[in-house]
């Protein structure tokens, strides 16, 4: 079930190669010819091209065009996460996080994790997040929780948007800010999460409720 798991994760991360530019062999793959992609990844992997040593890697994996080889996926994913693309940072510490092709090491997910998140890549700005939410793999910090899930909400993730309201609404990593977590909740609930939007409604419904009484009592002075 796990390896299951990580293959749909490692997969979504290949879907992200359409805001690539196209590499060698990408319209192969995409016509079915894998072994004659394989063969443009492995080329123009050879000469340094990061993306395509992802796809060339996401291939060993899944076994196309050959068997698969998850101790060759590894070795071509490290070749591209150190040239700096985001994804195979990301793809490499979920490996870690789980011991699927690696040794398990939380702590070596987490230096991954946070490598694709400084590039802004959303999946690894949400795991690193929980890595310090958690302290799995580094020191608890509700502070670096909070900052990687707003960095995540301020790109459209209602998971990390609900998450982020709810710190800002009980001053957990950041100072307590009713009106920012009432803005969070708003817009996770604008994306269809039914409990963010109650939320959102109840707490600007007893920000008012509040403000009124103080308003009511600084009269009565």
């Amino acid at each position: 079930m796990r390896s299951v798991m990580m293959l749909a994760l490692l997969l979504a991360a290949w879907g992200a190669n359409a805001a690539e530019p196209e590499v060698p062999g990408w319209s192969e793959y995409q016509a079915g010819h894998l072994a004659a992609a394989r063969i443009a990844f492995w080329q123009a992997a050879e000469r340094g091209d990061r993306v395509a040593a992802f796809d060339l890697a996401m291939m060993d994996w899944k076994g196309e065009a050959g068997a698969v080889d998850k101790a060759r996926a590894v070795y071509w994913l490290k070749r591209s996460a150190e040239q700096g693309l985001d994804r195979a940072q990301h793809a490499l510490g979920l490996l870690a996080e789980r011991g699927d092709g690696l040794p398990k090491s939380l702590a070596e997910a987490t230096r991954w994790f946070a490598l694709a998140a400084r590039q802004g890549y959303l999946p690894a700005q949400i795991d690193l997040a929980t890595q310090y939410f958690l302290g799995r793999g580094a020191p608890q910090d509700d502070r670096l929780a909070a900052y990687w899930y707003e960095e995540a909400a301020k790109q459209g993730d209602a998971g990390a948007q609900y998450l982020i309201a709810s710190m800002y609404e009980h001053g957990q990593g950041v100072k307590r800010d009713i009106p920012a977590a009432i803005r969070w909740y708003a817009r996770a609930g604008a994306q269809g999460d039914a409990a963010a939007r109650a939320k959102a409604l109840d707490l600007a419904k007893r920000e008012s409720a509040r403000r009124a009484q103080n308003a009511s009592s600084g009269s009565l002075r």
